[in-house]
């Protein structure tokens, strides 16, 4: 384990994340909010810190290997997360405690967008920018940023890229270099944001509110500048330019990739994982629909539809947004959402959950051993397209679903244990593991009223889901540290 390496990088990382509490300091200036003070001192702590860690390790520029990579991602999102506090804490507005300010800084950053504030409306516009910031730089991952645009850093950006990058399958790149993947990546990232920036303030949005809600959109985070998110501008061209948006940032980014380069919108259609995202989000929207149709919650069939649709897009693609307070709806209509958060995003994109590939390879096993049963000596490959999955592919999979309802399980017992009832706990967990938001119970606006041991824990739920469980427990692993 090359510690002096990892130490090197997380401290240049630290100082780079430094520079992102500078834009609040303009925004602050624009809007003469007087919160830029906050923010100054934000960046001079944690660029002093991220020195400190970096001046002793400055000489260490061996490559990192694959475990160092890990350490790295793991240890600094944790790191990230209370420096990225810091602003919020020494804000005036909100007046945060040090466990409030360090939930909606990993909330903001794992793109969870739960949140622990009230009255968004009245807080400072610069307080406002920085929540739609972390989500925004969290999306894609700083890492893969770092990777992206600082090739001095001297370390193997592969072992970063692997352990940051979500999905089962990591060994694939859309370029031969690294480097290259990363920034084209971050193209798509940022093309995705600025036209969801225009589309949102051609449609009436103000320009704060365009940046800011595009940041949260293509991120898939939730965060809004308002209490009560995109349903504050009660227009149904917002919302279905949201619905666009998130959908579009759910899929793969390497189908964006390869679409944008072959000029070819049916390269999305041959992708099994595309169908089955599509296919799943239909079916959610379709049944949200019958079911407030035949509950008569609306007065018009119109507005039935894009409740529904924009409530199943929001909610299925782990973004958070709402127009409705959907926990509000028939029991059984806000279940359903709950579950499908389950499910989330492609692999490759800003999503949370379990990814769609996943569960579209534990439908297939499922199939080959009910195939099995008839003919139990057939060579039966589950396959994927036209190419087969490995068995080691399918047993990865197995594995990370066994110890997400583990995990799931044990959370859900430690966040009853300090008094929350069943739904709430369980909603809590969902909506913290799947990077979801908002949750049903006393959650199902805020996470303000649960006490600081489940925020903790809640917390513990972002960093693993964001980082897809194995990233931070393979650091609990013995064979990790062995030499």
């Amino acid at each position: 384990m090359n510690f002096s390496v990892v130490q090197r990088v997380v401290g240049m990382l630290l100082m780079m994340f430094s520079v992102t509490m500078l834009p609040p300091v303009i925004v602050s200036a624009i809007y003469q909010d007087g919160g830029s003070v906050a923010f100054l001192q934000g960046f001079s702590l944690t660029l002093a810190a991220g020195f400190l860690i970096f001046w002793p390790a400055r000489r260490a520029k061996l490559d990192l290997r694959l475990r160092d990579g890990f350490l790295v991602v793991a240890g600094f999102w944790v790191v990230l997360g209370v420096f990225g506090a810091v602003p919020l804490y020494l804000s005036d507005l909100p007046a945060l405690t040090f466990t409030d300010a360090v939930f909606e800084s990993i909330s903001g950053l794992t793109t969870t967008g739960a949140t622990v504030l009230v009255g968004l409306d009245k807080l400072p516009h610069s307080v406002l920018f920085y929540r739609q910031q972390l989500q925004w730089l969290g999306g894609m991952g700083i890492i893969v940023l770092a990777v992206a645009i600082l090739p001095m850093l001297g370390v193997g950006g592969m072992q970063l890229y692997r352990a940051e990058t979500p999905g089962p399958v990591k060994d694939s790149k859309m370029t031969p270099r690294v480097t290259e993947t990363a920034k084209a990546l971050w193209y798509i990232y940022l093309g995705l944001t600025v036209f969801c920036s225009v589309a949102y303030w051609a449609a009436g949005m103000t320009v704060f509110d365009a940046i800011g809600h595009a940041f949260s959109t293509v991120a898939i985070g939730g965060f809004s500048t308002h209490d009560a998110s995109i349903g504050y501008f009660n227009n149904v061209l917002i919302e279905m330019i949201a619905v666009v948006f998130m959908f579009a940032a759910g899929i793969n980014f390497s189908l964006h990739f390869i679409a944008w380069r072959d000029l070819r919108v049916r390269n999305y259609f041959r992708d099994p994982e595309f169908r089955a995202y599509t296919f799943i989000l239909g079916v959610v929207t379709a049944i949200m629909f019958f079911g407030l149709l035949m509950t008569q919650q609306y007065s018009t069939v119109s507005e039935m539809f894009t409740k529904s649709i924009f409530q199943a897009v929001s909610i299925g693609t782990t973004t958070g947004f709402t127009t409705a307070n959907y926990a509000l709806w028939p029991g059984h209509l806000a279940m359903l959402l709950i579950f499908s958060s389950f499910i989330g995003g492609c692999a490759g994109s800003t999503g949370g959950g379990m990814k769609v590939i996943r569960w579209l390879l534990i439908y297939k096993q499922g199939v080959r051993e009910i195939s099995r049963l008839v003919h139990p000596s057939a060579q039966i490959p589950v396959k994927l397209g036209r190419k087969a999955v490995p068995d080691r592919v399918i047993e990865a999979v197995w594995g990370f679903f066994s110890v997400y309802a583990v995990l799931f399980g044990l959370m859900i017992f430690v966040l009853m244990s300090t008094g929350l009832d069943e739904v709430t706990a369980f909603s809590a967990v969902a909506a913290s593991l799947n990077n979801l938001g908002p949750g049903l119970g006393d959650v199902s606006s805020n996470f303000a009223t649960l006490p600081n041991t489940a925020k903790w824990v809640s917390m513990g739920a972002m960093l693993l889901g964001r980082l897809e469980i194995f990233t931070l427990l393979v650091l609990f692993s013995s064979a990790f540290w062995r030499r």
